[in-house]
């Protein structure tokens, strides 16, 4: 069942889509060779939770840390650890907060130091068929009609592995709602997007084959092929002319630039 928000339910979701933005700015400044993801996990929860919120992820379904750290052929819900982050790492960071009873989940990719070309072009494609897949995000259209757009930008133009087995979904009240949107698919298919609707879009690619493994911790997904994969996702609120982007990478993004440990000149 698709659960529709009121306008002032939006706006407080915004609120908590926002916090996601600014807590992955304050720690994109952290972000450089020798220290590790688990302190950036630990600076995300003490960010979060002295501005209001709560971090979604934290013992959800069992998951025991407030972010999903991913580093190189990690695609999604890695473990912080111990190991420190090294020069041409490429790492993806899934953050989630809760925050006036609605949920907000936003993840970015960064590459740290000297990333090769082939890597910056996985990241600028990923981060390209996000917006096009938001562009079709507009009543009317169905969910089909988002997951052809990406599909078509990574895979059918760039040769890419679009994941499978792990989907955008809507979003509110619960982290996960209904419906699913899947990253590939096809025109015309899935459910109708109608004003109202939430979904987080959020296009999981990697630069090899698409086929993925589950990691002996029952969580963290890798590529088979054990190739880098990147991931980038708004939350986006379905309106009739053009789709609401309720998150922000604009503070991520002058924080990323201003951090010389990263590399921003992919976009």
């Amino acid at each position: 069942m698709i659960n529709y928000k009121t306008s002032q339910e939006i706006e407080l979701m915004r609120q908590s889509c926002l916090l996601v933005g600014q807590t992955h700015a304050e720690i994109v400044k952290l972000i450089k060779p020798g220290i590790t993801t688990l302190h950036l996990d630990a600076v995300a929860e003490e960010f979060i939770r002295s501005n209001g919120g709560v971090p979604s992820f934290k013992n959800y379904n069992g998951y025991p840390f407030a972010t999903c750290i991913s580093v190189n052929d990690a695609v999604v819900h890695g473990f912080p650890n111990n190991n420190v982050l090294k020069d041409g790492d490429l790492i993806s960071i899934d953050i989630g907060v809760f925050k006036n009873g609605f949920h907000g989940d936003s993840a970015y990719t960064y590459g740290i130091g000297n990333i090769s070309d082939e890597v910056k072009q996985l990241m600028r494609v990923t981060k390209e068929s996000l917006y096009k897949g938001i562009e079709k995000a507009v009543a009317g259209n169905r969910i089909g009609d988002i997951s052809y757009a990406i599909q078509e930008h990574t895979e059918r133009k760039h040769g890419y592995g679009v994941v499978r087995e792990l989907v955008g979904h809507g979003l509110g009240e619960e982290l996960h709602e209904d419906p699913q949107v899947p990253n590939y698919g096809k025109r015309g298919s899935g459910a109708k997007l109608k004003e109202g609707m939430v979904i987080a879009i959020e296009p999981m690619i990697n630069l090899g084959k698409k086929d993925v493994i589950n990691d002996t911790d029952g969580w963290t997904v890798r590529t088979r092929d054990g190739k880098p994969s990147a991931h980038y996702e708004h939350d986006v609120h379905i309106r009739k002319d053009k789709a609401d982007i309720l998150s922000s990478f604009t503070a991520i993004e002058a924080a990323e630039k201003a951090n010389e440990n990263l590399c921003s000149d992919y976009y």
